[in-house]
């Protein structure tokens, strides 16, 4: 429907034109035209003017632009036509399989788009061609198309090269880390140490704790925490390189300052206990202990909340279960250990010593899985 957009500016002057078509105005002083040119434009659109040339061309000259504008508004072809029968199988294949997970890694499918995917293919079934997928809510023509490119075309990314520096100290050359058989990882609490024996085939040899009845009892008595460190040690089985885990508590805050000062202590004790004696200031050998970043182990298994770590638990009991029932597992358990632990990290498990020996365990396998990503 059209309608003139030029409006008299007063109603004296919409009075002097009375009588005339609406259309069309007199002409202006000057002018040599029997009927000045007024334009229209079409209330659907509001995008085209159009100059009225007369009476008898208006039908004519609105049907035409009206027409137009309908034709660009309609796809040129099917979606389905876009694309050949082996790519069409691919994006149908992965719209009708994939996880809420899997969704989301295709651009554009974050969020809600990925949760309307799956909730139309439960109350419609799956999809069966390209155009059906118009039908989920919040994903039209164009964002489908970009969808498609992206199963088609997904972008590979960059693997970072991670740097041994950032979570192990002192640094060391690597080669001395990739030669070593073995590994004990250690992970000292606040009246108990932990530690997981675990080979460069990933499987575990020892894993257990020792409560140390000493820590913190009021005083930092050196000869308390002498007896309690080396009775650990004394328990702990040959290795290439003992792992201690540096915890991030900062020095800022007062309030666990005991706490820290604790920390540092076991861990010096360690350090000059699992260090040889007369160790040569020789760069060709390397240290025995090193420190491994906790939030480092944190980020590897996803259990960073901000700047704070949530337990382990949970992937320490997968990691037990796919030790079973997968052929090749993440980590080997002897049956032993698997029979002894199978309940102690379970949500209403009280155990004591029970975080320490999954933090000691996550510890050596993001060890070992870091040092091999490092190097790839």
């Amino acid at each position: 429907m059209w309608v003139a957009r030029r409006v008299l500016s007063s109603v004296a002057h919409s009075r002097q034109y009375a009588g005339d078509s609406s259309l069309f105005r007199r002409p202006r002083p000057g002018s040599s035209s029997d009927m000045e040119l007024r334009y229209l434009q079409c209330t659907c659109c509001w995008r085209s003017r159009i100059p009225v040339a007369g009476i008898e061309s208006l039908n004519t000259t609105i049907s035409t632009a009206c027409e137009e504008e309908d034709n660009n508004d309609e796809h040129t072809a099917p979606l389905d036509a876009c694309y050949t029968s082996e790519q069409r199988d691919a994006i149908l294949m992965l719209l009708n399989n994939a996880s809420l997970t899997e969704l989301a890694g295709v651009k554009l499918l974050r969020g809600r788009k990925s949760v309307n995917i799956v909730d139309y293919r439960s109350k419609h079934g799956p999809f069966k061609t390209l155009e059906s997928v118009v039908n989920v809510p919040l994903l039209k023509h164009k964002s489908a198309v970009v969808v498609f490119e992206s199963i088609l075309n997904p972008v590979k990314k960059k693997k970072v090269r991670i740097q041994l520096a950032k979570f192990i100290r002192p640094e060391v050359d690597r080669s001395w880390l990739e030669d070593a058989n073995s590994i004990v990882s250690l992970v000292c609490a606040t009246n108990r140490i932990a530690w997981a024996h675990m080979g460069r085939g990933m499987t575990v040899m020892e894993w257990q704790y020792l409560d140390c009845p000493n820590f913190l009892k009021g005083t930092y008595m050196a000869s308390a925490y002498l007896h309690d460190v080396s009775a650990v040690v004394s328990l702990l089985p040959s290795a290439d390189f003992y792992i201690i885990e540096k915890p991030s508590i900062s020095v800022q805050n007062t309030a666990l300052f005991p706490v820290m000062a604790h920390m540092r202590t076991v861990e010096a004790m360690l350090f000059a206990l699992l260090e040889p004696r007369n160790f040569p200031q020789d760069t060709n050998i390397p240290p025995r202990v090193l420190n491994m970043m906790r939030t480092a182990v944190g980020r590897h298994f996803g259990l960073m909340v901000g700047e704070s770590r949530t337990s382990g638990a949970q992937i320490v009991r997968r990691l037990m279960t796919e030790s079973v029932t997968q052929k090749m597992p993440r980590i080997n358990f002897p049956p032993e250990l698997l029979v002894k632990y199978r309940n102690w990290f379970q949500m209403s498990s009280r155990r004591g010593g029970g975080e320490e020996l999954c933090d000691a365990l996550l510890q050596a396998l993001a060890f070992y899985e870091l040092l091999s990503e490092s190097s790839a």
